[in-house]
């Protein structure tokens, strides 16, 4: 069994059965970042093969405030599947979350596909059919959080679930990174952050995403939703918290778990 195949597996199984598993880089001290993409990659065909679709990407530890937070002091990248997109609120049981922490981001809902290298943010804005506001809910399948960059682009970075807002507004109407997002907890106000919180712009982030997964072959494609990264801190998530943001001049999205 390859390396890809062995910790694909496992990962597979944490999600599934609902646990965490030792850090891999400790496992295995040898991981590249190309092993982890192996893995990542290993990790969502066993998911496809369950019947999941992929439906988007997404762009994590983008802020200097998440990486500071993770110990973490680069991107990562994961997919987003069907399954993943939650309507309502959110199961925690049914979704198998371990550790949830909120993230208040901008999606990209892309109109027409990209493939690097050389993408820009001008290219991005062109082809996206518009932004919402969105929570994406980071987990993950390691252990207590105390992740690496492997182990994060393993686990598919660290992805949970995720939530659009119902506002939708043409990218080109606004100064990408102006953009206000304020977030409260239980109706407590929690943080607030702007666009340019994700490497200046999340139109870069995103330019940044299909550069990075052009290198593996991999296309941001029309349809698809696109997470740019968290403008805040992440937050804790218990059972019973509701977190709600405003992207101010284009709308909200509220996460409660139940």
């Amino acid at each position: 069994m390859s390396k890809a195949e062995l910790h694909g597996k496992a990962l597979y199984r944490a999600l599934r059965e609902r646990r965490t598993i030792a850090k891999l880089i400790e496992q295995d001290p040898s991981l590249s970042i190309d092993d982890a993409y192996a893995i990542s990659l290993d990790f969502l065909a066993r998911r496809l093969k369950d019947g999941e679709k992929v439906v988007g990407k997404k762009i994590g530890v983008t802020s200097k405030a998440v990486q500071d937070m993770l110990g973490v002091h680069q991107p990562d990248f994961g997919f987003l599947t069907d399954w993943m997109h939650v309507e309502g609120d959110i199961d925690m049981d049914a979704k198998a979350l371990i550790a949830p922490r909120a993230e208040a981001e901008i999606a990209f809902i892309l109109k027409d596909s990209l493939a690097g290298p050389g993408v820009t943010a001008a290219d991005v804005v062109a082809a996206t059919e518009a932004i919402a506001p969105c929570f994406e809910i980071v987990d993950s399948r390691i252990r207590d959080w105390k992740i690496a960059i492997v182990d994060t682009v393993a686990d598919n970075a660290s992805c949970g679930v995720f939530i659009l807002g119902e506002a939708r507004a043409d990218p080109r109407e606004f100064d990408l990174p102006s953009l206000h997002v304020t977030v409260t907890k239980n109706g407590v106000p929690l943080s607030e952050g702007y666009g340019s919180a994700v490497q200046g712009n999340p139109a870069q982030a995103v330019a940044w995403l299909a550069n990075t997964l052009g290198a593996f072959g991999v296309t941001l494609d029309a349809g698809d939703v696109i997470l740019s990264g968290s403008l805040v801190p992440l937050a804790d998530a218990v059972r019973g918290d509701l977190f709600e943001m405003e992207l101010h001049g284009i709308g909200g999205c509220a996460a409660r778990f139940v």
